[in-house]
């Protein structure tokens, strides 16, 4: 069924996908704010204040805000990202409107109690021990920041030690109120739902918001290439080798899709296959493309034993030059487009899917995008459109290796 569009006097964005089949839903409260919208001193204020929302209102208590989703068999979350913030839950269709009425009481009610706040500081300060401590995640962190500097979009999202402690309930208000406005809100709902009965729920508690609160122009990250070795009291190598793709608004973003597919995004893929299964060199190995409304970055990953690992590089190394030279057989890239179709039509079967894709279509390019519409871009991408992007993101000079080894 067609998505449902509604725009309050204060810029709140209202989407539906109402699918009458299904007996669940998912509703989401997105803002159109993160890390990168963090001012100097703010490092890590977006992900913090995602955890205060869930620590009570003057309706609910932190147990009363999970239970009033739990007991009813629901499922309640949030993430926190470069450029979004979303709080969301997954209900039966006889919950939305309870579910929605949680969601709005958080973003729009919570106490930022001090004494709560300090108690919530020292968790994300274990959260950021516990990611310094797993070299496999911690290695993606240093590669953005080695990538792309003190761009905003080259700091951790959970922010430092030192920033985290110094939060005030001052700073996380005076956060909320320049982010938290209504030209900066999306709440999407998709399942089971009545359409009419929601847009008024919405207009109601949320149409007194103020407005305001747009993203603010900010230059692209200026891409550094270089080698980083970090020592460790580490057993492997843990390591990302990357370079620049592009931003979610080029049209070059279905081709670097299908080239991270290509190289590690599943067990078919070329490194997958050279790298473990027929030298053995690794457990895990794989890519990812990370696109932002600004720039993107590809990178591969992986961790190997220390005397393994100029074998490693070797291999990566020729499969990078392999694609530059000749980019993807005609079956080969036939099955890169079948396999990301597949994936993407068995996603969106799931509501939650459906409601995160149609939140982020309306946040970063204002309109819905037919599945249709995407797959037919991934349709059009050829050879010649692979070999000239492989040729610029896995160019050996403009690349960036991050590894955290062994001493």
């Amino acid at each position: 069924m067609a998505i449902l569009k509604k725009t309050l006097r204060n810029g709140v964005r209202i989407l539906i996908e109402p699918n009458s089949i299904v007996q669940s839903a998912s509703l989401g409260i997105w803002c159109h704010t993160g890390s990168k919208n963090e001012q100097d001193d703010e490092a890590g204020i977006t992900h913090l204040i995602e955890h205060m929302l869930f620590k009570g209102t003057p309706r609910r208590t932190a147990k009363e805000i999970a239970e009033a989703i739990e007991g009813r068999g629901g499922l309640l979350n949030a993430f926190t990202d470069k450029e979004v913030t979303c709080y969301y839950a997954r209900i039966l269709a006889e919950d939305v409107e309870n579910a929605f009425d949680v969601l709005s009481d958080m973003v729009l009610n919570s106490l930022i109690d001090p004494e709560e706040l300090q108690r919530e500081k020292n968790v994300v300060l274990e959260e950021i021990k516990r990611g310094e401590d797993e070299p496999g995640d911690h290695v993606h962190e240093l590669q953005l920041s080695h990538r792309w500097g003190q761009h905003p979009l080259g700091k951790p999202i959970i922010g430092t030690s030192q920033s985290v402690s110094s939060f005030d309930r001052e700073a996380i208000v005076a956060y909320l109120d320049r982010r938290y406005r209504g030209g900066n809100l999306v709440v999407g709902v998709a399942g089971r739902v009545d359409p009419e009965t929601f847009f008024d729920l919405v207009e109601r508690t949320l149409g007194d918001l103020p407005a305001g609160g747009e993203a603010e122009p900010m230059e692209p990250p200026q891409p550094r290439s270089g080698r980083h070795e970090i020592r460790r009291e580490v057993e492997q190598v843990h390591f990302c080798l990357g370079g620049e793709t592009c931003s979610l608004y080029s049209p070059e973003l279905h081709t670097a899709a299908l080239l991270d597919a290509g190289l590690g995004g599943g067990m078919s893929s070329r490194l997958f296959q050279e790298v473990r299964e027929r030298r053995g060199l690794v457990y895990s190995i794989g890519s990812y493309n990370m696109a932002t409304s600004l720039a993107g970055v590809f990178n591969v990953y992986g961790g190997t034993g220390l005397e393994t690992w100029p074998e490693v590089q070797e291999t990566i190394w020729a499969e990078f030059d392999k694609v530059r030279k000749s980019g993807f057989e005609a079956d080969e890239l036939d099955r890169l487009k079948r396999n990301i179709r597949g994936n993407m039509v068995l996603a969106l079967e799931a509501m939650s899917s459906r409601m995160r894709r149609m939140c982020q279509n309306e946040i970063y390019h204002q309109r819905d995008i037919p599945v249709e519409e995407t797959l037919a871009k991934f349709d059009a991408v050829t050879n010649e459109g692979i070999l000239e992007l492989a040729q610029r993101t896995l160019d050996p000079d403009q690349l960036t290796l991050t590894a955290i080894r062994p001493k």
